[in-house]
């Protein structure tokens, strides 16, 4: 990180307000959709509510909840739904905007939604009150706002916090509306008042969620993805906005966070004093900077709530008041220290009621000691976890009931933890958790007072010592990359050491007595990193320490229990006085009052910060095409990506203590002959054993010894590759545990692809407790291949495999990272090190097979192989094959393998193992280095990362981005449209493959740019080439109904074109256009586009044929009757030529089988054997499908109010714009020849002609719903229309008659009666005559082909 040194002290001025360019502004427009921009110089982000939310799933899925009963309202949780945008500023984005507060923002803290309105809470007021080194800045919040998105009924409602009244402005909003004369109570009145304390803390210049040894040691910027909810107060309003940023492209993402819109807070404390060099413990030459001494505290947002109404522990491991304080230093001589601690409620179920009584609130255990211990256990695994060891320091007395209750099931938990068990015959001192029970008020009671607090000091100093603490110091590197400039130094902080377990510190409340004992093992961690460096702290310095603690305590007791901390005046002057004792009592007596009266308003308020309340539901944003453009980027990333070969040199060296070897050569290991003309991009060196491990050094890490050696290799390495084209190598970090360290070196040019470098240690020696064994381990992505190096060295002794397993089991599944990463979250992992396997042969075996160079018998014998081959250990882990020998154990400066009286084994000790398809080994040796019991092993490997070009990336992201937006239309969150509800369905495609995506309004997925959709389906292929493929008849209509029958059958070809009509299938999912069929071969098998679905407002008034009755007195027509339909039968008779174009198709038509019909069972007609044919009979009536389902529509002029109502007849095919009137002669002859021939029919039974075994007419049946008829018996033998069950007319749908395009004369419309069945026709007009009136009472819901009676 590169840091201006320029920031004068007067920098920590209490109130000073944050830097310009850390604010924004907050716009508004109103019309024609009210939306708030929040502007940037460079960006703004744009929110709008969306009026279309409806009871969707939180989770962004436009899918509707579906249940089979109806929920009660107050189980409804209505999810608000925002849209939201991301660009770049300009004039003519922001023309409609007006600011909404005259003075500048600071940040956003998120969205939240109560009471249906939707409100965006920003922070208008803060104040700088700590930096933790040059460029790490922490602000105080001391007001926030809450705007309305959805609603300007809280424009005009007067600001909570004096600042804003004082402003010019006479409303919140600037309107100057004045204020109404009955106050209205702003909905998150409650919350500002929280929000605006005094107790929330942000930072947009580092990550302030997490502890200084959980951030990136150099990051110049801060990732938001790696914030610890833990500790994050506006996570449940933040998250919505993080979500979005989530979706972003990278150069947009850069944009967000560059622009400081998001906000991070935390609650607890924060401070800093600025230690001048005079005060300083480290002085500086190099600057005349002050030092700079932080106490930040973090409140765990997890169990948060007041004093009574938030104790003890919850199921998932989570206690009351449970608060990281962290203590920092930096000195301008490039040095950074932190120590944390936590503190938190006694982790049992335990409960307290709130009395008017001080200290006679009893303590009630709801839960056994048994109930107890899984939740016991969870807390002290994740504490393990994030911090390492643990000493649980429990202040409790044991005098009092209920404290001493409280202690004793404490107690008991932690003995039954597994964490509390040592390993083999360990004291439970080398335990990973361990309890030390410290009476404060029994130790305190002296004449001494709060002075014999100090003797906690003997009861922690050897955990202390352990532990260590987190220092980093900066580092100079000569930067050749592209990333400096003109080739100047470069800043760069790197970890010496690292913090490896935790104070775990109580009391009752975890305020008065936790802080001051708190204070105590604060001022140790200091001493101890002082001591380290032989410096020594003058008074001054720690009359500041004392001072930041006593601050903190008042500030965590002031949220916890309502007033400052107890014994405060101790803290900060090292003496109890009077006026301390008495501001005691007051203190005490404002909590009773706090506690009884307020406690449960703030405990409901905070609650509904946190998003716990029943049926809350978080904001939902959305923003269609940046998720667009995220999911298609994803999808084309081969596109953008390419694959780079890099090189890796691998090195494990156990110096067995030994420093004699530093000014040797190190050629032979750093730069093997393997290696060739290669440079390697990253060079990763282990060494085991770099201190002697004695009793003194297993629980401390020196950093002395790593950095001489680091020195080393860089000497080496600077040497051999000084030639020219030859690039320098830079330190990228390294970590130590004790004897174990980890160096990366990288070529300065690559720098640039390297990102989100970490590390992080383990401990296993001694259960974890010692640092003697353990692993060390540093991570980083190589452009956008994660990588990871492990060192280890695992536990020694010949029979001790078992043990070794376990060690690599502990650090395998315990070795994290930042983001809760593991060591199996990376595509590379190299593991290398000291893994102490052995050979199990006999001594002199094993000396007889390394004479004879047998290394196949070693290898056979080897422990690691064997494990391996188990899978006992490093499961998926490959090895190359080992050409060389043994590596231990060796006489120091001699080839000779062990010649003491132990007379060891000669072993593979030393081991390199590899995970990941993208690695491939190229060499795998040992170097002859004799300065050490061991040999140095080194192997060399090409790795094969992804590199994406982000220019190309870019490029590609705009034009998706420009393209989707031409697509939706712009609807953004900056949209002037007119809003429906296609924005909740932009960017939504569809849920499997091959559906279409959601329609709305305005895109319907049935409509192809205003066209019909088309289908692609075709029928397949008949074996036979004189049959052709239909769908079958005989499927069920409800197609989610099982069946055994196919879909399509195979029938005869035929000759007509209409014949395979009747054989259609007519299932109503299953629409077939008749005039396409009727435009091309009805035996075509093309793509047939399918008409829309029905549409009963689009129907005429009555689809059918005119009635055929014997009764002819209102057939006295003004005009002539239409053209009639086609009849759909098998044949025609011959007979006069009609007028109408229809009779003329009729006439064309040829007879298709003279005998009985050979058409499949499915679709054949039935033919009736009771009558003999008759030459020159009409064919019987056949029912026609209804007009919609025909071709392009003709109507006919309406003769009469009585065919007006009851038919609107369609033409064959043709647009019949006006048809000529006939003459009434020409009328009245058709009228009784049709007449005659009808009447000659026997029971209405119709004959086939010529020879044809005569049909059976099918039931006429009335498809058009709306229109009453007169109910007649079904004709004998008629064939209904197959799968419609009849219905009763009343409950037919009433249907408006559709307006004839023929004009109706006015007076023969209104002197027609009620229409009474029509006459029967001559046989002449048998072409002409409509088949689809009512016969009967039979009804039908829809149209079907003709099926056998």
């Amino acid at each position: 990180m590169d840091y201006n040194f320029s920031a004068p002290p007067t920098a920590l001025w209490p109130g000073q307000a944050p830097s310009p360019e850390k604010s924004s502004q907050i716009l508004i427009r109103e019309y024609p959709h009210r939306a708030i921009a929040i502007a940037s110089n460079s960006h703004a982000l744009i929110l709008r509510h969306s009026t279309t939310t409806s009871e969707h799933a939180a989770n962004g899925s436009l899918t509707p909840l579906s249940s089979g009963r109806q929920r009660s309202a107050a189980s409804d949780k209505v999810t608000a739904k925002c849209m939201v945008e991301f660009s770049p500023t300009s004039d003519k984005l922001l023309a409609d905007y007006r600011p909404l507060t005259p003075r500048p923002i600071y940040g956003t803290l998120g969205l939240i939604s109560i009471e249906r309105d939707v409100f965006l809470c920003v922070i208008t007021q803060a104040s700088r009150v700590a930096t933790l080194r040059p460029g790490e800045t922490v602000e105080k919040i001391e007001a926030v706002q809450f705007f309305c998105l959805n609603s300007a009924e809280y424009d005009d409602v007067v600001a909570l916090d004096l600042y804003d009244l004082e402003s010019d402005a006479a409303s919140v909003y600037g309107q100057g509306l004045g204020r109404r004369d009955v106050p209205v109570e702003h909905p998150c009145q409650e919350l500002q008042k929280l929000l605006g304390n005094g107790t929330f803390y942000y930072s947009t210049d580092f990550d302030v969620t997490n502890r200084m040894q959980d951030r990136p040691a150099d990051a110049a910027e801060f990732d938001i993805d790696n914030f610890d909810e833990s500790f994050l107060w506006n996570s449940y309003m933040i998250r919505p906005l993080v979500q979005f940023r989530s979706r972003l492209q990278r150069q947009e993402r850069v944009a967000l966070d560059g622009s400081r819109i998001l906000t991070s807070a935390i609650r607890g404390f924060c401070r800093s004093w600025a230690i001048p060099q005079t005060s300083a413990p480290l002085s500086s030459i190099k600057t005349g900077l002050p030092s700079y001494l932080t106490v930040i505290s973090r409140l765990s947002c997890k169990r948060a709530g007041t004093r009574f109404n938030s104790r003890g522990i919850d199921d998932d491991g989570n206690v009351a008041n449970f608060v990281e304080t962290e203590t920092t230093y930096w000195s301008p001589s490039g040095v950074v220290f932190s120590y944390a601690q936590v503190r938190g409620s006694v982790p049992v179920f335990w409960e307290q009621a709130a009395g008017l009584l001080p200290n006679q609130q009893k303590i009630t255990i709801t839960r056994s000691a048994d109930g107890t211990q899984p939740a016991f256990d969870k807390h002290f695994s994740e504490l393990e976890q994030a911090y390492g060891a643990v000493h649980v320091v429990n202040l409790l007395s044991a005098t009092k009931p209920g404290e001493y209750e409280l202690t004793t099931l404490y107690r008991l938990g932690v003995q039954n933890c597994p964490l509390s068990r040592p390993g083999g015959d360990q004291s439970r001192d080398h335990a990973l958790l361990r309890e030390t029970e410290y009476d404060f008020h029994a130790e305190t009671k002296g004449p001494q007072g709060y002075v014999a607090a100090n003797g906690i000091r003997r009861y922690v100093e050897d955990s202390a010592d352990g532990f260590a603490y987190y220092l980093a110091q900066e580092s100079d590197d000569v930067a050749h990359s592209k990333r400096s400039l003109n080739g100047h130094k470069q800043r760069r902080y790197v970890v010496v050491l690292q913090q490896e377990g935790v104070f775990r510190t109580n009391c009752l409340d975890c305020l008065d007595r936790t802080n001051l004992i708190q204070t105590i093992v604060s001022q140790m961690a200091v001493e101890a990193f002082l001591g380290h460096r032989g410096e020594r702290a003058p008074s001054d310095f720690w009359s500041r320490h004392a001072n930041l603690w006593a601050d903190n305590g008042d500030s965590l007791s002031k949220i916890y229990a309502g007033t400052g901390a107890l014994k405060s005046s101790f803290t900060r002057t090292g003496k109890m006085s009077l006026a301390g004792a008495i501001a005691d009592v007051r203190k005490s007596a404002t909590r009773l009052y706090y506690n009884n009266f307020t406690d449960k308003a703030r405990q409901i308020t905070i609650d509904t910060l946190l998003g716990r309340l029943v049926n809350q539901a978080p904001v939902v944003l959305f923003d269609p095409i940046s998720d667009f453009v995220a999911g298609e980027l994803q999808r084309r990333s081969s596109e953008f990506s390419t694959n780079e070969k890099i090189h890796i040199l691998v090195g494990t060296f156990n110096l067995n203590g030994r420093t004699d070897g530093i000014d040797e050569d190190l050629s032979a290991w750093l730069w093997p002959s393997e290696l060739g003309s290669i440079q390697p991009e990253i060079i990763a060196i282990g060494f085991q054993e770099i201190v002697e491990l004695n009793p003194q050094q297993i629980m401390n890490s020196d950093p002395t010894r790593k950095q001489l050696w680091e020195q080393a290799i860089k000497r080496i390495l600077d040497h051999h590759y000084s030639r020219d084209g030859d690039e320098k190598y830079v330190l990228l970090r390294s970590g130590q545990l004790v004897g174990a360290a980890l160096c990366i070196f990288v070529k300065a040019s690559v720098l640039h692809h390297l990102k989100n470098v970490e590390g992080s240690v383990k401990k296993t020696g001694m259960s974890g407790m010692a640092g003697n064994k353990g692993a060390v381990a540093i991570r980083f992505d190589y452009a956008n291949t994660p990588i990871c190096f492990v060192t280890a060295h695992l536990a020694a002794g010949f029979a001790n495999y078992e043990e070794r397993n376990r060690d690599y089991a502990t650090i395998d599944q315990g070795l994290w990272f930042q983001r809760n990463r593991g060591i199996a979250d990376h595509d590379s992992v190299i593991w290398f090190g000291d893994f102490n396997y052995r050979i199990g042969l006999g001594l002199e075996a094993a000396k007889d097979s390394v004479k004879r160079r047998n290394l196949e018998r070693l290898f056979e014998n080897d422990q690691l192989n064997l494990q391996m081959v188990a899978g006992l250990a490093f499961r998926f882990y490959s090895e190359a094959r080992i050409n060389f020998m043994p590596t231990y154990k060796f006489d120091v400066g001699t080839d000779e393998y062990d010649s003491s009286e132990k007379a060891r084994i000669p072993a593979w000790t030393d081991r390199i193992l590899r995970k990941g398809s993208n690695l491939r080994q190229l060499a795998y040796n040992s170097a002859p280095l004799r300065f050490s019991d061991h040999r140095p092993v080194y192997a060399i490997f090409e790795c094969t990362v992804n590199i994406v070009n982000e220019k190309l990336r870019d490029k590609i992201s705009r034009e998706v981005y420009e393209r989707r937006k031409a697509e939706v239309g712009g609807d953004t969150a900056n949209m002037v449209g007119n809003e429906s509800d296609d924005e909740d369905l932009i960017g939504y495609d569809a849920i499997e493959p091959g559906l279409p995506p959601a329609s709305s309004d305005r895109q319907k997925w049935w409509l192809d740019n205003g066209k019909m959709a088309t289908s692609s389906i075709s029928p397949p292929k008949p074996e036979n080439p004189a049959s052709q493929t239909i769908l079958n008849p005989k499927r069920p209509t409800n197609p989610h109904l099982p069946t055994d029958e196919p879909d399509w059958v195979s029938v005869p070809r035929s000759e007509s074109r209409l014949s395979s009509f009747s054989s259609m299938s007519t299932s109503p999912y299953e629409h077939v256009n008749h005039s396409m069929m009727l435009s091309s071969s009805a035996s075509s098998s093309a793509p047939r586009k399918l008409p829309p679905p029905w549409d009963p407002s689009a129907l005429p008034g009555k689809v059918g044929r005119m009635q055929i009755t014997e009764d002819a007195k209102n057939s006295q027509l003004d005009g002539g009757p239409p053209p009639p339909p086609p009849r759909r039968q098998t044949g025609m008779g011959p007979g006069p030529a009609s007028t109408s174009p229809a009779a003329a198709i009729q006439q064309k038509r040829k007879p298709v089988n003279k005998g009985t019909p050979t058409t499949p069972a499915g679709s054949k007609l039935a033919v009736s054997q009771d009558q003999p044919p008759e030459k020159h009979k009409p064919p019987p009536p056949v029912a026609k499908k209804p007009a919609h389902l025909s071709g392009p529509v003709s109507p006919a002029s309406s003769i009469s109010a009585s065919l007006a109502s009851e038919a609107t007849v369609h033409g064959s095919g043709s647009s019949l714009a006006e048809l000529p009137r006939r003459s009434m002669s020409s009328l009245n002859d058709s009228r009784s020849a049709l007449t005659e021939s009808i009447a000659s029919l026997a029971g209405r039974n119709g004959s086939a002609r010529e020879g044809n075994p005569p049909l059976e007419p099918p039931r006429r049946t009335n498809t058009t719903a709306g229109v009453v008829t007169q109910s007649r018996m079904a004709a004998a033998g008629g064939v209904p229309l197959v799968g419609l069950a009849a219905a009763s007319q009343e409950r037919k749908p009433q249907l408006p008659a559709r307006k004839p395009i023929m004009t109706v004369p006015v007076a023969s419309a209104q002197k027609q009666a009620p229409p009474p069945p029509a006459p029967r026709r001559p046989a002449v007009a048998a072409a002409a005559v409509d088949l689809l009136g009512d016969d009967g009472g039979m009804e039908m819901g829809g149209w079907e082909a003709l099926k056998p009676s």
